[in-house]
């Protein structure tokens, strides 16, 4: 049997964490096993339907590395494969439950149904539907008409069934039909099918094999497997994904900061690095290995190493990742990440040659955790005029001896002959240090403030050798200027 799996989103309008890993779980499941990935769009919710909803998601996937097999932009064998297009196959299979009498049409109101709940509730029960339009009569049924009641279409549930399916993750579980909560609705009031009802329609007519999902879908599967059997189709293969909770152990939420894949990608997290961490939450290669490229996991992941307790979204592990990755990526692809951080920062960065530009990420590139963290370090490189912070002017104000450093720095490099680099200007600072007799933080701090108006950064040598002779001279003049005024 071919291995077919689908990742069914709702256009909300962002991509949640949980469902990009959901995304990514059914992905490496389908290529480990050969299979097909399929894309469907659930956007029977017409009032809060939209394209750019729709291109979010295809935005998420195909930033994560995340391509489909058939889909609403791609076409396949299986379609449509938005369900909004399905409609008319929906009511093709509704009229069938009706033909079987496993339906049945339901005219309560929301307050009576709100009336019931309540008194189960007063007497210590389950809420639960009584099935009270179970048995409507024809007059029944048209008296409730005319009152201008617009029925629902509920689904019999059968009377104290057990229902049994193995979850590929939890192991057996067992559900009796008592707990579902009595006939459920298929189709609402307006004529719109509910989930439950087009995704099991779906799943059947699509061949989909495995379901691949969040636990919060549990509860779900029983009464799907009940519909499967009644429209005459078997049940796919389940697996229900554990929960993902914040540092805190709650449920993954807004106050644990970004939850969006969108938010991710706009921090500066490296598409490679979001996805291999994705792919730890919640399950861990048997070998032990962390860095992996998608690759490596479609060779490693099985749905049996997938661990059934809840997953932490560790931000400190994904920022350990994201720099691990950083540290070792192309050169060339990362600076066309970085420049867009760089431009909005108000950097011209068409001034500098890209050559040069490549060399002073590889510099710097090891202090970034996130890509939106480059200005905060390339900046020093950029600019030659700056602001000395009050920090660093206290320090020179301290001890007149640090300005002669600086001074006496700017003469020597006035006259030297050749060409700037790591180890020239090592020597020119010891030259320095011997004639004033001044050594470590006296030495080299004073021409670190001269050069960059900070008490930290980025090492020296490197600064001046990228920096070069005529860049450096400008910028000890600029702040012996400020001095001096």
């Amino acid at each position: 049997m071919s291995v077919r799996v689908r990742f069914a989103p709702s256009p909300t309008g962002f991509m949640h964490v949980g469902n990009a890993r959901t995304a990514l779980f059914n992905y490496l499941f389908a290529r480990h096993n050969g299979g097909k990935f399929v894309l469907r769009v659930e956007d029977t919710d017409l009032e809060r339907h939209s394209e750019e909803a729709v291109n979010v998601i295809y935005e998420a996937l195909k930033w994560m590395g995340i391509n489909w097999d058939e889909g609403p932009d791609v076409g396949g064998p299986y379609g449509p494969y938005r369900q909004s297009e399905r409609l008319d196959i929906y009511r093709e299979y509704i009229e069938k439950l009706k033909e079987r009498g496993l339906v049945y049409e339901c005219y309560c109101t929301p307050e009576e149904l709100e009336e019931m709940r309540k008194k189960q509730l007063e007497r210590g029960e389950p809420p639960r539907y009584t099935g009270k339009c179970r048995n409507l009569t024809e007059e029944e049924r048209e008296k409730l008409k005319a009152e201008g009641r617009k029925p629902v279409l509920r689904f019999k549930v059968p009377e104290d069934q057990e229902i049994v399916f193995n979850d590929l993750i939890k192991g057996e579980i067992r559900i009796n039909s008592r707990q579902l909560g009595g006939d459920f609705v298929i189709v609402r009031s307006n004529g719109m099918p509910v989930y439950n009802f087009v995704v099991v329609i779906d799943d059947a007519l699509m061949k989909i094999t495995h379901v691949i999902r969040g636990e919060d879908h549990i509860s779900n599967t029983p009464k799907q497997i009940l519909l499967y059997r009644a429209l005459g189709f078997n049940p796919p293969q389940f697996a229900h994904l554990p929960m993902i909770l914040g540092a805190d152990r709650s449920k993954l939420s807004k106050r644990h900061g970004s939850t969006s894949v969108r938010e991710f990608k706009e921090k500066g997290y490296l598409p490679e690095a979001f996805t291999n961490f994705l792919a730890l939450l919640g399950w861990y290669p048997k070998d032990g290995k962390e860095i992996l490229s998608m690759e490596e996991l479609i060779e490693r992941f099985d749905i049996r190493d997938v661990n059934s307790a809840p997953a932490v979204f560790d931000t400190t592990k994904l920022n350990w990742l994201n720099q691990v990755y950083i540290r070792n990526y192309d050169l060339d692809k990362l600076l066309d990440l970085v420049v867009p951080y760089l431009e909005k920062a108000g950097f011209d960065v068409s001034k500098f040659e890209r050559d040069w530009l490549k060399k002073v990420l590889e510099v710097t590139r090891e202090y970034f955790t996130v890509l939106s963290d480059a200005p905060k370090y390339i900046e020093t490189f950029l600019k030659d005029e700056f602001e000395i912070s009050d920090e660093a002017k206290e320090f020179l104000k301290e001890n007149p001896e640090r300005i002669k450093v600086i001074e006496l720095f700017y003469e020597k490099l006035k006259k030297f002959d050749g060409e700037l680099s790591q180890d020239s200007f090592k020597k020119l600072v010891k030259e320095v240090g011997k004639e004033l007799k001044v050594k470590g933080k006296n030495l080299f701090m004073p021409v670190r403030i001269a050069l960059t108006g900070k008490m930290s950064g980025v090492e020296l040598p490197i600064l001046v050798e990228l920096l070069g002779k005529e860049r450096t001279l400008r910028r000890i003049e600029n702040t012996l200027n400020h001095f001096k005024s």
